[in-house]
């Protein structure tokens, strides 16, 4: 099996693969794994998803545990808080772990190697034709490599889509968000923060978020200015949010255009697509990472399971190991089988075809309604009601955190 990108998503799907049996060769571009922060949050499921590949000890011991989320007003403060414990009864891990992903990368590498799989760098997807049963991909070094299946996981920019030619249409949001990493004391500097927050304010809404080295702010900022002067701004910016009578220290701050895009389907021939490949969103309530490594592990169980839209013969982990291990992927503990009812069986097309089916009724909407909530304040009384009612909470985060997307 091959696999295009090295980032959580490819890896995932890596590993996944491994774990069956299935010798698999991860091609990456870059000349190593990527070192950026990106998305920092991990949801419910996903845990699941990473306890079920055996990496999630390891995860843990590098992030931090968020039992709560809070909205805020940039203005008046908490206006209403978010309790995962309401999930309890729905999965293992009632909580998010906030972790960036440059700290999981190397995790999943390390266990696919482990397991007999390979990881090259250096080796951009140039092209990707059909070959027999199989397929082959030669990249911009004039490496070529055959199997028979090929998972793309290559981000937004994906070479393998664009080798397939399959649209990737939405549409680009009218700001680009800028994002801040800081070494700042921000609960000494904004009492009764969580560590997730969404700051409504009718002027500039704003998103801040605790990772374990940093704090991490998103501030939209408008189209058609340069770079360098909206970063020049940024140290103001920073000190209207909370001002400690000086600049804020800032680790390191990016800007970046935002998208919303799903591919026109996620499987072509004997080629899948998976993560940033298939689908972009902005990063409003952290469901890009999450939905990418869901579409891996999914994937790639169905995959490792044989369960093929020819209906092929398994191609590894035989005597139910694998079924055993798409439960657990497909949702695991509490949820599982549940989870499994909506993928277990299905060929690896229709696991393809239901996955689409979520980045546009699920991951899209949740995000396009978290940035359209940001942009419109004024609900402060429905979300106090939200929190205080528990049975509404639960219907709410079910939704929120992609449980929900994972069952029939």
């Amino acid at each position: 099996m091959l696999v295009a990108g090295a980032g959580p998503v490819g890896l995932a799907a890596a590993l996944t693969l491994a774990r069956g049996g299935v010798p698999v060769t991860v091609l990456e571009a870059g000349d190593g794994l990527a070192a950026e922060s990106r998305a920092s949050t991990f949801h419910p499921p996903t845990l699941e998803m990473l306890a079920s590949l055996g990496v999630l000890d390891e995860l843990m011991a590098r992030g931090l545990v968020a039992r709560t989320f809070q909205y805020r007003d940039r203005r008046g403060g908490p206006i209403a808080t978010l309790d995962l414990a309401v999930l309890a009864g729905d999965t293992p891990y009632p909580f998010r772990v906030q972790c960036e992903q440059s700290k999981l990368t190397p995790i999943l590498r390390e266990h696919v190697e482990r397991l007999g799989g390979e990881v090259l760098f250096r080796q951009e997807v140039a092209r990707v034709d059909a070959e027999g049963d199989g397929v082959r991909v030669t990249t911009g070094r004039g490496g070529s490599f055959a199997g028979d299946w090929l998972i793309g996981a290559d981000g937004a920019h994906s070479a393998v889509r664009r080798s397939l030619g399959i649209p990737f249409e939405g549409l680009t949001y009218p700001e680009r968000f800028l994002v801040a990493s800081v070494r700042e004391d921000l609960e000494a500097m904004l009492p009764g923060l969580a560590p997730i927050n969404y700051v409504f304010d009718p002027d500039e809404w704003l998103v801040l978020l605790r990772t374990p080295d940093h704090w991490r702010v998103l501030l939209p900022t408008p189209d058609g200015s340069a770079d360098e002067r909206e970063l020049a701004r940024l140290p103001g910016r920073l000190r209207a949010v909370a001002d400690p009578g000086r600049d804020w220290d800032v680790a390191h701050a990016s800007l970046y255009r935002v998208h919303q895009r799903v591919a026109a389907r996620f499987m072509d021939g004997r080629v899948l697509l998976a993560g940033d490949a298939a689908h972009v969103n902005n990063p409003l309530g952290g469901l890009g990472m999450n939905s990418g490594i869901h579409d891996a592990v999914l994937m790639a169980s169905s995959l490792v399971n044989g369960a093929a839209t020819d209906n092929r013969p398994a191609i590894g982990a035989p005597d139910g190991a694998v079924s055993d291990a798409l439960v657990d992927a497909a949702g695991g503990g509490a949820g599982g089988d549940a989870a499994l009812g909506a993928v277990a069986g299905l060929g690896v097309g229709a696991v393809a075809g239901r996955r689409r089916e979520v980045a546009l009724g699920h991951v899209q909407a949740i995000s396009h309604g978290n940035w359209a909530r940001m942009r419109s304040p004024g609900r402060h009384d429905e979300l106090r009601a939200l929190a205080a009612d528990p049975a509404a909470a639960r219907a709410y985060l079910l939704r929120a955190c992609l449980i929900s997307s994972l069952r029939p």
